[in-house]
C-alpha cells in the first residue's frame, strides 16, 4: 500500500489538528460558457483539453481521471483524452499527488506552484491555474493532492462544481448540457476534513442491495461482488468518504470471500473496516458459521473465547496476515456471531475480564504482523448495545483505541466522552443509523432522518471529541441518497452545516441536483417530509396513537406535500425525471400512501362504530393507497432507467405487518347504535414561538427543521455546564404568554428523545407558571425501556407537571438546565 503511512500518522494526530485548524474550502471554481482571459478552456469549440497523470501515481488517481473524462463527456459530448506526456499539447489538466507526479513536483521545485497549504495534510487538495507552466504549454489546470485520496477528492470536487452530481450513476442524476466549459478557479483548497475517517455501513441488504446486485451487477456470483463494489467505491470517492463496513448479512458472502473485493478497495483507496460484531475484519455470519469448514477443513468449535481461544485466535490471525498490505481499521473486542452479546461467563465482571483478555490478544496479533507500534495501527472499540454496559462496568480500554459511540438506533446518541475520556489518545467517533432493523420497529423502507437531527447529534458529538471516525449505517444506500450526502458533507466540514444551517442544505442540494428553478420548491417539500416523519416515520404510523383531529391534519398535510411533489415532477425536463422519481417522488408519495393506508383504515373502523357510512369511503381509500404503493414500487424496479434498478426496491422489507393491508370497515361492521365521543380541549405551543428569552449562562437558540413541530429550542454551547435545581436561576430560559382557564392544568413539555451527554449530566428543565413554584423534570430515558420505545416511535419524550392557575393570560417560564435538552412543544390540558 503506497500511501498508507500518512494514514497511520494522521490516525494518531488528527484530533489535535482538528481542534486548531479550520476546514478550508474557499471560493469554488467558476464554470463559464464563454472564454475569459484568465479562465481555463476545458472544452472549447468542440475540443477537450487532455487529462495528464503520471503512470507512477496511485491507481485511484488514474481511476479519478477516467471518471472525470466520463463526466466531461456527459456534460459536453466531448471526451478528454487521458495522457501521460505533454508532447503535442498546448494545455492540460495535470492531476497528481505530491511526490508522485513529475510535472507537479517540477512546478513545486521551480516555485511555480505553492503547495505549502496542503503538504503533509490528510486528504487535502489544491485546484489552481498555472500560466505557461512548461515550454509550449499555454495553461495548465493543476489538481494536486497531499495524498492519493486528496488527489481523487480534488478531481471529483471539480466534477461536482461543473454540475455532475455524486449520484450521476446511483440515481441517474444527469447533468445539464453545456457546449463549452471554461473554468476559473480561485486557488481552491479542499480539506483537511473535520473527521479523519468517514464511512458507510452497507447493512440489512437482504431486500434491496443484495438481490439487485445478484441480478444486475454480479450475476456470475449471484451476490454483492466486485462489480457492485466498484460502483460503491466510486460513489464513496464522489462523496468524500474513505471507510467501508461491507455488507455482512447471511444473504451475502463475506467481503474477503471474493479476492477482487479487497483488491479493488485498495485501487480505489478505500479503507476497509468491520462493524461492531465483526472483530478483526472477520464476517462471522459467513466465515465462521458457513465457510469455516472450507477454509480450515473442519467444523468450528463454539464461539466462546474462554473455551475455544486457540481456534478463534488463529481465525483472527489469518485475516490479519491477509490484510498486512491493505489500509484497514480494525475493530477490537468481541460480541456474538451476529448482533448479540458475547458468549461466555454468566457474570458481568466475568465478561469484562474476558473482553479485556480478548482485546489484549488482538492487539498482540496486530503488533506481530503489522510491523509498527500498536499506537499507529487504527483500532476502534464500539460499545454498541450490551457492550456499553460492559464498558461502564469497568473495562480497561487501551488509551490509543478509538471509542466509537453508538446512537440508540434511532438517531439519538446514547453517550459521549466524559472530560476524562476526551483526553484519551485514541479519541472517539460515532456509529449512527440512517436505516435500522430491530426493536421497537424497523425503518428499512424509506429514509426520513432530517439533516437538522443529524447535524445536531453529530455536531454535539464533535464538540465532545468525536473527530476520529463517523460511520453511517445506510442500509441499501437507496433511497437515502440526500441524507447520506448530507452526513458525509457534514463529516467533511462540520462548520458548513452546523445545526443552525442544516435546514438550508435541502435547497443547496436541490439546486445542484435539479437546478435553481426547482430548488425552493424541493426544499419546502423536504422540510414538510421531515417534519411529518418526525412524529411517526412511515414505517411507524400504526404504532402512534393519533387523535382523530391529528389524523385529519396529517392526511391533509401529506396529500398537500404529495401534490407539490408531483407538480415539480411534471415541470422537470425528461433527463431529470428518473432521478426525481428516485430521490423525491417515491419517498414522499410512498410516505403519504403509507399514512393514508393506516390512517384511513383506522378512521374507517372508528366511523363504523359510530354508525357513519363514511367508514366505507375511508376503507376504499386505504385499499387504494395500498395498491398505489405496489404499483409505484413496480415502476421503481421495472420502469425507472429502463429497469436498471430491478430488485433494489421492495414495498415490504422484512415482510413486517406494517406493510400489509390493515383491517378496514365493511358493510357488516356499520353500527346501528351511534357512539359519541368527547375530547378534552388542549392548547399546543411550539417551543420556538416564545415571547421572550433570557441568556444568563449560555444561550437559547431556535433550530429549524428539528423535531415534531418543525422548529425547536435548545441551549448552546453544547459543552456548557449542567446546572442543578439549586442553581436553576442561572439557566437560560424561554417564556410563553398564553390564555389559561382557571383550575389545575397539566403541562406536558415534549422534547427530542435524546440522551444525556454523558455520566454526571441529565436532560432537565424547570417550569414555572405565573411566578409560582418551579417544578423540575428530567426527560432522560434509558435505551430499551418501554418508555424509550414509545418515545422514539412517536418522536418525543416528555415531562409533565400540574399547576394551579387563575383565569387570564398566563406566563410560562421554562428553564433549560442541561445542554443537550431540546424542547419542541408544550401541551396544556
Amino acid at each position: 500500500m503506497r500511501n498508507g503511512n500518512m494514514g497511520m500518522l494522521l490516525w494518531c494526530g488528527a484530533l489535535c489538528l482538528s481542534l486548531v485548524m479550520c476546514v478550508d474550502s474557499e471560493a469554488g471554481v467558476q464554470v463559464l460558457d464563454l472564454p475569459e482571459s484568465d479562465a481555463f478552456a476545458l472544452v472549447h469549440e468542440g475540443r477537450a483539453a487532455p487529462l495528464l497523470t503520471d503512470a507512477k501515481d496511485d491507481d485511484v488517481v488514474q481511476i479519478a481521471a477516467r471518471a472525470m473524462a466520463r463526466d466531461v463527456l456527459a456534460i459536453t459530448n466531448q471526451r478528454p483524452t487521458l495522457v501521460q506526456t505533454l508532447e503535442g499539447q498546448s494545455t492540460a489538466v495535470i492531476i497528481g499527488t505530491l511526490g508522485k507526479n513529475q510535472w507537479i513536483d517540477y512546478l513545486v521545485e521551480a516555485k511555480r506552484l505553492d503547495v505549502s497549504a496542503i503538504a503533509g495534510q490528510w486528504e487535502t487538495s489544491l485546484i489552481v491555474l498555472v500560466s505557461k507552466p512548461f515550454e509550449g504549454i499555454e495553461q495548465a489546470l493543476v489538481i494536486a493532492g497531499s495524498d492519493r485520496r486528496g488527489t481523487a477528492f480534488g478531481v471529483f470536487e471539480l466534477s461536482k462544481q461543473m454540475g455532475v452530481s455524486p449520484w450521476v450513476w446511483w440515481a441517474d442524476a444527469a447533468p445539464a448540457h453545456r457546449d463549452a466549459l471554461h473554468l476559473k478557479p480561485d486557488q481552491v483548497k479542499l480539506g483537511p476534513p473535520s473527521v479523519t475517517y468517514r464511512g458507510i455501513f452497507l447493512n440489512d441488504e437482504d431486500w434491496g442491495l443484495q438481490p439487485w446486485a445478484a441480478r444486475r451487477m454480479d450475476p456470475d456470483v449471484q451476490d454483492i461482488g466486485p462489480s457492485t463494489y466498484a460502483r460503491i467505491f466510486e460513489l464513496m470517492l464522489r462523496l468524500k468518504a474513505n471507510l467501508l463496513w461491507p455488507a455482512m448479512h447471511p444473504c451475502t458472502k463475506a467481503f474477503y470471500h471474493y479476492p477482487d473485493n479487497p483488491r479493488l478497495a485498495d485501487e480505489y483507496a478505500i479503507v476497509v473496516g468491520g462493524n461492531h460484531c465483526e472483530p478483526m475484519l472477520r464476517n462471522n455470519v459467513f466465515e465462521w458459521n458457513v465457510n469455516f469448514v472450507n477454509e480450515y477443513g473442519k467444523a468450528p468449535g463454539p464461539w466462546r473465547y474462554d473455551t475455544n481461544k486457540s481456534e478463534i485466535y488463529r481465525y483472527w490471525e489469518d485475516r490479519v496476515k491477509q490484510t498486512v498490505a491493505r489500509e484497514s481499521v480494525y475493530t477490537v473486542g468481541m460480541r456474538g456471531i451476529h448482533d448479540s452479546g458475547m458468549p461466555g461467563p454468566n457474570t458481568t465482571q466475568g465478561k469484562v475480564f474476558l473482553l479485556g483478555q480478548v482485546i489484549a490478544d488482538q492487539r498482540d496479533l496486530l503488533t506481530k504482523y503489522l510491523d509498527r507500534p500498536i499506537t499507529e495501527i487504527p483500532q476502534i472499540f464500539c460499545p454498541y448495545k450490551e457492550v456499553l454496559t460492559l464498558y461502564q462496568a469497568g473495562l480497561s480500554l487501551p488509551e490509543d483505541v478509538t471509542i466509537v459511540w453508538a446512537d440508540d438506533n434511532y438517531g439519538y446518541i446514547r453517550q459521549l466522552s466524559t472530560p476524562a475520556e476526551q483526553t484519551r489518545r485514541g479519541a472517539s467517533g460515532v456509529y449512527y443509523h440512517l436505516s435500522y432493523w430491530g426493536e421497537p420497529q424497523d425503518y428499512l423502507w424509506l429514509c426520513s432522518t432530517s439533516p437538522a437531527l443529524i447535524s445536531y447529534e453529530m455536531c454535539k458529538a464533535y464538540a465532545y471529541g468525536a473527530t476520529r471516525l463517523w460511520m453511517f449505517n445506510v442500509g441499501d444506500i437507496k433511497p437515502a441518497e440526500m441524507e447520506i450526502e448530507f452526513s458525509l458533507d457534514l463529516a467533511w466540514d462540520v462548520t458548513a452545516w452546523s445545526p443552525d444551517k442544516a435546514y438550508t442544505y435541502a435547497r443547496d442540494w436541490a439546486e445542484r441536483t435539479f437546478g435553481a428553478e426547482y430548488a425552493e420548491s424541493i426544499a419546502q417539500i423536504k422540510q414538510q417530509y421531515y417534519t411529518l416523519a418526525a412524529s411517526a416515520k412511515p414505517e411507524h404510523v400504526p404504532y402512534v396513537a393519533f387523535t382523530p383531529a391529528q389524523m385529519d391534519e396529517r392526511i391533509a398535510a401529506y396529500e398537500s406535500v404529495t401534490l407539490e411533489t408531483q407538480a415539480v415532477y411534471v415541470r422537470l425536463p425528461n433527463r431529470l425525471k428518473d432521478a426525481y422519481f428516485q430521490l423525491l417522488l417515491y419517498p414522499v408519495k410512498g410516505a403519504c400512501l403509507m399514512n393514508l393506508k393506516h390512517l384511513y383504515a383506522q378512521k374507517s373502523l372508528r366511523l363504523a362504530k359510530c354508525g357513519d357510512r363514511a367508514a366505507l369511503d375511508c376503507a376504499n381509500k386505504a385499499v387504494q393507497a395500498y395498491d398505489l404503493i405496489q404499483s409505484m414500487t413496480s415502476h421503481y424496479n421495472q420502469g425507472v432507467a429502463s429497469g436498471k434498478w430491478e430488485g433494489m426496491m421492495t414495498s415490504h422489507p422484512r415482510n413486517r405487518p406494517v406493510f400489509d393491508m390493515p383491517k378496514v370497515a365493511t358493510e357488516e361492521m356499520i353500527s346501528d347504535t351511534p357512539l359519541f365521543t368527547h375530547h378534552t380541549p388542549v392548547t399546543v405551543l411550539s417551543a420556538a414561538d416564545f415571547s421572550a428569552r433570557g441568556n444568563t449562562q449560555g444561550t437559547v437558540e431556535v433550530i429549524e427543521q428539528l423535531g415534531i413541530s418543525g422548529r425547536a429550542v435548545t441551549r448552546f454551547p453544547v459543552t456548557g455546564d449542567s446546572l442543578t435545581q439549586d442553581h436553576f436561576i442561572r439557566a437560560p430560559y424561554v417564556e410563553y404568554r398564553v390564555p389559561l382557564e382557571a383550575g389545575t392544568r397539566l403541562v406536558s413539555v415534549q422534547c427530542l428523545p435524546a440522551h444525556r451527554i454523558h455520566e454526571g449530566r441529565h436532560l432537565s428543565y424547570g417550569i414555572q407558571v405565573n411566578y409560582g413554584p418551579v417544578e423540575f423534570r428530567d426527560v432522560d430515558c434509558d435505551s430499551q425501556t418501554d418508555t424509550w420505545k414509545q418515545n422514539v416511535v412517536q418522536g418525543f419524550s416528555q415531562g409533565q407537571s400540574l399547576h394551579k392557575v387563575q383565569a387570564g393570560e398566563g406566563l410560562i417560564r421554562l428553564y433549560l438546565l442541561d445542554p443537550g435538552l431540546v424542547v419542541m412543544r408544550l401541551v396544556i390540558e
